[in-house]
């Protein structure tokens, strides 16, 4: 008995259980959902036992998140400013800028609205909320069409504003639905069958700015996955999505 003992003991460290696996979490805007799904299946592929773990919401969302002290590696913001304040607290590293989006009008595919001048025929039209980015932009938008199209415009499409969502995955879904006539998304969400874009004209298009940025001390797998991002490769998996560089 005692050698079947010894023998048992002496074969345990050849049965011992493979480690675990490294986990990187990110935080990511919702906006970069299909993108951001591409680049963990490219950084696992390449890196075996390796876990990227990414949580979607609005930027400003998981800004807060991580100052009440969430644990997240990397953050991906549709907004600069959010990436900017956590480097200003300390909690993040530099920012880079690694994407650029652009606004559409969304509407369902059987919408008798056809150019972005129709817009004020909307009888319900849904935006983002004032903090989400892309609320923000939106605003600006408008701001830029009043000034363009006349106070007029402007209003009436303020005006059937029936509900502000707090984020842009949200916003499409009001359509996507059937409860509004239109939205103001980012480009890459209008890649939905339910749903047809209408292009903003280009002189009241706003650029919307992604920003990228280590929290805290990052691990070896969260700086790969930062530099994979903004690599050739991680910048024509983003080009698939509809993402385009930034401008200087």
């Amino acid at each position: 008995m005692g050698r079947h003992l010894a023998l048992l003991l002496a074969l345990l460290p050849a049965c011992t259980k493979a480690p675990a696996p490294s986990t990187v979490t990110v935080f990511a805007a919702s906006s970069l959902a299909e993108a951001f799904a591409d680049l963990e299946s490219a950084y696992e592929a390449d890196h075996p036992g390796v876990d990227v773990q990414i949580s979607y919401a609005g930027s400003q969302v998981l800004r807060l998140q991580i100052q009440q002290g969430a644990r997240a590696e990397v953050f991906a913001s549709a907004n600069p400013e959010h990436v900017e304040a956590l480097h200003t607290e300390g909690l993040a590293q530099a920012p880079t800028p690694f994407a650029a989006n652009q606004l559409v009008v969304i509407v369902p595919a059987d919408s008798p609205l056809t150019s972005f001048a129709d817009l004020p025929t909307a009888e319900r039209l849904v935006v983002g909320t004032p903090t989400v980015p892309v609320g923000r932009y939106t605003r600006e938008l408008l701001e830029r069409a009043e000034a363009a199209l006349g106070p007029d415009f402007a209003a009436t499409v303020r005006a059937h504003v029936v509900s502000e969502e707090s984020n842009v995955r949200l916003v499409r879904a009001k359509v996507e639905l059937g409860e509004a006539d239109a939205a103001i998304v980012y480009r890459t969400d209008a890649a939905s069958e339910r749903v047809r874009a209408i292009p903003v004209p280009e002189r009241l298009q706003v650029e919307a700015a992604y920003t990228i940025a280590a929290i805290g001390d990052p691990s070896e797998h969260a700086r790969g996955f930062l530099a994979l991002v903004s690599s050739p490769a991680g910048q024509r998996l983003l080009a698939q999505r509809g993402f385009v560089t930034p401008s200087d």
